[in-house]
């Protein structure tokens, strides 16, 4: 009888070779494996041009920072102080202020509301304008603010010179990371990760002319920095007010300026979230540079933290992926889609976690070759390969289930979640193995581990515990009371999986 059916299959296929494929299609897809592969498609889709984008954009800082290395110490240090405390918390505010739309246009789309996107990226663009004003006294007054930080003199009055020229980067930011998630969330991405490509060369052509060859040293690496990230601006700008999205962006209006105070929180507990993320690594190597003889240990966390740096650009791609799909599922009212999604997402980055540690752990006495020739300092390191190994792994979950708050929308429980287990748990354990019982670097790690551990296990036991349906209906009625007229009665269809409508509820908002 087996061989019967698929010769009826294929006499079917012979009359009508469109309908065969489409039944060959629904019954593929009716199977979990069907399901994980549709899922994989759509996740791919956003994930390696999202991580190719992160990992372009992340290499930016990398080529100048290699073309400043060859005029000095001095130079390289002033820019890396830049570059790791100051850049890298405004690069954590703007980057969270931008966040915000992440939620709010995926959930858009998700219901089909292109009407709103554009109207949300300019309100994004207002916000993110006024932080970068609020931002730039950092800018101007970083010499006085790193030797109250007892920074060493020279060094800060360089870092302050370099920070002044590069503030237009500052407003470079305002504008980029709106478009990112504007574009994200419609899974329009490629062409932002052509840019970013380009761009990087551009980038490193500039620095080759202007610090090399024309000698203009600092100077001419701000230069280059500045054009690098406002071209990368105007050619994605271009790209979204040329008639690519004809839906999604009709011009600008003063639509811009209403509902602001309800994107202002969101926006700020989207940084909070990230920042208190940021910070948390940060205050770890702070911790480190205080323990008897910090050269070495910091060198050894330094060289561990910038492997942990380059595989999170992996777990990165994937955090965008499961912030759209978690979003755009919940808009459309699809909740055990948007719980699907994240199972497949999860579970494909734990096999890169898996890979990525298991390399760390094979090659933890032969890595801190590539960045040191001073034995005692590769020693150390690869002492902490265990460590460096555990991060990882945990890293390839952790920002995924902060994807699955972006899409849902809760960041600010996560930010409080953050303040508890890094703040109130990771670090004052960490201090006290650390310090206390004499342990160092292994101590202060260890407690970071635990921290993030324990954040990382509430997450998961508050997604597994949440209720999607009511996501779902909170998400419409986001979008309703954000982005549709007010007389809107939006449906909500909740369903299965590629599954037929289970229960409609209409959706109003007075």
């Amino acid at each position: 009888m087996f061989w019967m059916g698929l010769s009826e299959g294929a006499s079917m296929e012979e009359n009508h070779p469109e309908a065969g494929r489409q039944v060959i299609e629904l019954a593929e897809e009716e199977t979990t494996a069907g399901k994980c592969l549709h899922e994989s498609k759509m996740m791919w889709q956003i994930a390696a041009p999202a991580i190719l984008t992160a990992a372009t954009q992340f290499s930016i800082d990398v080529v100048t920072a290699a073309f400043v290395g060859h005029l000095g110490d001095i130079e390289l240090a002033a820019v890396s102080v830049v570059q790791n405390i100051v850049e890298g918390f405004v690069y954590g505010v703007m980057l969270g202020m931008g966040s915000a739309l992440e939620t709010l246009c995926g959930q858009a789309v998700g219901a089909g509301q292109f009407n709103m996107l554009g109207i949300y990226l300019q309100r994004s663009w207002i916000i993110t304008g006024v932080t970068a004003l609020f931002l730039t006294p950092f800018y101007v007054f970083t010499s006085p603010l790193l030797k109250l930080l007892r920074q060493n003199s020279e060094i800060s009055d360089l870092a302050g010179q370099y920070c002044r020229w590069v503030i237009p980067q500052l407003f470079a930011y305002a504008l980029n990371f709106p478009i990112q998630k504007f574009l994200q969330s419609q899974s329009k991405v490629w062409f932002m990760t052509i840019v970013s490509i380009a761009t990087l060369g551009i980038h490193a052509l500039l620095n080759w002319v202007l610090v090399t060859k024309l000698g203009h040293g600092l100077l001419g690496a701000a230069i280059a920095g500045n054009i690098s990230w406002w071209l990368l601006n105007l050619a994605q700008f271009a790209y979204v007010v040329s008639g690519y999205f004809p839906e999604a962006w009709t011009g600008f209006s003063l639509l811009a300026f209403k509902s602001l105070t309800g994107f202002v929180k969101l926006s700020l507990a989207s940084a909070i979230m990230l920042c208190l993320e940021l910070w948390y690594y940060t205050a770890v190597i702070l911790m480190v540079g205080s323990l008897k003889n910090p050269a070495i240990a910091v060198d050894a966390i330094s060289i561990c933290m910038n492997l942990q740096l380059w595989t999170l650009m992996i777990a990165l791609g994937f955090n965008a992926a499961v912030s759209v799909r978690v979003s755009n599922e919940l808009g459309a009212g699809n909740p055990k889609a948007a719980k699907f999604s994240i199972v497949v997402t999860v579970w494909t980055s734990v096999m890169f976690g898996i890979l990525f540690t298991a390399v760390i752990l094979a090659t933890k006495n032969d890595f801190p070759k590539l960045f040191t020739s001073t034995p005692l300092v590769m020693s150390e390191t690869s002492k902490l390969g265990y460590f460096l190994a555990a991060t990882i792994f945990l890293n390839s979950i952790q920002p995924i289930l902060h994807g699955v708050a972006v899409g849902a929308g809760w960041q600010s429980m996560v930010a409080l979640l953050n303040t508890g287990c890094y703040y109130i748990v990771g670090l004052p354990i960490g201090a006290v193995l650390g310090y206390v019982f004499k342990l160092g670097v292994k101590g202060i790690w260890s407690g970071m581990l635990l921290g993030s551990l324990l954040q990382t296990v509430i997450l998961l036991i508050i997604i597994i515990r949440t209720n999607w349906s009511k996501e779902a209906l909170q998400a419409g009625e986001r979008v309703t009371t954000w982005g549709g007229s007010p007389e809107l009665q939006q449906t909500q269809e909740l369903t299965d999986y590629k599954g037929s409508p289970k229960i409609i509820l209409p959706i109003t908002v007075e």
